[in-house]
């Protein structure tokens, strides 16, 4: 399958646009459904992500269900502005900003977010920021820094190197970087490939200014205080569950029973057969997930039970009817 004149793989029922910000900058965003409640879809941080490599299945499934879904692609990633003046040059933060002024421009007055790794930060970060704006929320295969010791956390990788040192610019470096990222591989298609490497490619400049903002933001005592979740997340009355992958090796799994050992409040989801992007590796589970606790703010008990809930410790009471 051609990729189309934007680089991107057509899908059906979903739609490539863009909206001029007040900040001058270009957004652009995929987006299926024309009514319902509205959605928000946000990518994950590798070299290469965007709204439609993130959250193409769930888009189109969204949209079929009567949702309107929007997955915009944040400064360094996918179609994004890459005009300088627009990097992000206070990292995370820098996409927090991006996104409220995203929404604001639409007139999304209040809606339902989720993120994958990344995006899980930017999910719960934007959460505490602006909570009159958030109905629910789904983090997937995200840390929250803040409640367990990072000494603790497991890594097969280092991320840093993943993110920053591994892609050259061809497609083959841009498969070793889906490799730990995606669990079922026949899901890294030449198309996908090709799509990321282009996009890649194209936000060179910006990923570093990202990153650089990342880390200029982590040594400013100030900034550092922004996005603080302990005392500020666990206090956002709206539903939301965590979801992580059984087999994520880039992020392993006993990083989660870390964090769902020091967050009572939070209902944790260990779907089998899924790596750290497990939207991509079990669709139609995400998709079924996506659309019943937007929908009514629980699962029914299968759709829980095929998503791994938990075992560790007593479910929690309203999130899984039945």
């Amino acid at each position: 399958m051609a990729l189309t004149a934007e680089g991107l793989i057509p899908h059906p029922g979903i739609a490539s646009r863009y909206v001029r910000l007040p900040s001058g900058a270009m957004a652009h965003y995929m987006t299926a459904g024309d009514s319902g409640p509205v959605v928000i879809l946000c990518h994950g941080g590798i070299p290469g992500s965007g709204g439609l490599a993130g959250s193409r299945y769930q888009l189109s499934a969204l949209g079929d269900a009567g949702f309107q879904a929007y997955a915009p692609d944040f400064p360094a990633y996918g179609l994004a502005d890459t005009s300088p003046e627009h990097y992000a040059n206070l990292g995370g933060i820098s996409h927090v900003l991006f996104l409220k002024e995203f929404v604001d421009t639409l007139g999304l007055k209040q809606f339902h977010l989720t993120g994958n790794s990344m995006g899980a930060s930017i999910t719960w970060r934007y959460t505490i920021s602006y909570p009159w704006d958030v109905l629910s929320y789904i983090l997937i295969a995200g840390n929250v820094p803040g409640y367990i010791d990072d000494s603790k956390i497991k890594r097969h990788l280092n991320v840093t190197d993943v993110n920053r040192a591994w892609f050259d610019g061809t497609t083959e470096s841009m498969r070793k970087m889906m490799d730990p990222i995606i669990y079922r591989k026949d899901a890294i298609t030449d198309d996908l490939l090709e799509m990321r490497t282009r996009a890649a490619n194209n936000q060179t400049e910006a990923m570093k200014a990202y990153h650089a903002g990342g880390d200029r933001a982590a040594k400013d005592p100030s900034l550092r205080q922004v996005h603080v979740a302990p005392g500020r997340l666990e206090k956002v009355e709206v539903p939301h569950i965590l979801l992580w992958g059984a087999d994520d090796y880039l992020n392993p799994v006993e990083n989660a029973y870390l964090q769902e050992d020091v967050m009572p409040w939070m209902q944790y989801f260990y779907p089998p057969e899924c790596g750290h992007q497990g939207q991509t590796d079990q669709p139609e589970l995400f998709n079924r997930v996506f659309i019943e606790f937007f929908g009514k703010g629980k699962l029914t008990r299968k759709t829980a039970e095929d998503a791994g809930v938990s075992k560790r410790r007593p479910q929690l009471a309203g999130v899984i009817d039945g």
